[in-house]
C-alpha cells in the first residue's frame, strides 16, 4: 500500500516563505496529475495547485504569484513553495497523487501564518 507522507508545514510570520513536500512511500506508476489542497474548519477542500505528468501548472487565483508547484517525477514527490504567506492561508495542506490506477492522499500538514 503506497502512502503520501508530507513534511514542511509550521508556524510563519505573514511575509514569509514554507516549502512543502508529500514524498510516496513506493512506486506509482502512470502518474496522471499531483494536486495540493488546503481546508480550513467547517469550509470545503479547495485547489491550491496541480502540475499534470507533463509539466503543466494551474494555480488557484489567491496564490498566483506567491506559490509554485513542482515535481520529481524519479522520486514520486510533489512540492509547493509558498512565498509571501498569508493569514488567509492558513489550513491543513493536502497532497493528491491520481494516477493511473489509483488515487491517493496525505495525511495533512497544518500551516499556520501569523499576522
Amino acid at each position: 500500500q503506497v502512502r503520501l507522507v508530507e513534511s514542511g508545514g509550521g508556524l510563519v510570520q505573514a511575509g514569509g516563505s514554507l516549502r512543502l513536500s508529500c514524498a510516496a512511500s513506493g512506486r506509482i506508476a502512470s502518474v496522471n496529475v499531483m494536486v495540493w489542497y488546503r481546508q480550513t474548519p467547517g469550509k470545503q477542500r479547495d485547489l491550491v495547485a496541480s502540475i499534470t505528468n507533463g509539466g503543466g501548472t494551474n494555480y488557484a487565483d489567491s496564490v498566483k504569484g506567491r506559490f509554485t508547484i513542482s515535481r520529481d517525477n524519479a522520486k514520486n514527490t510533489v512540492y509547493l513553495q509558498m512565498n509571501s504567506l498569508k493569514s488567509e492561508d492558513t489550513a491543513i495542506y493536502y497532497c493528491r497523487i491520481r494516477a493511473l490506477r489509483g488515487d491517493y492522499w496525505g495525511q495533512g500538514t497544518q500551516v499556520t501564518v501569523s499576522s
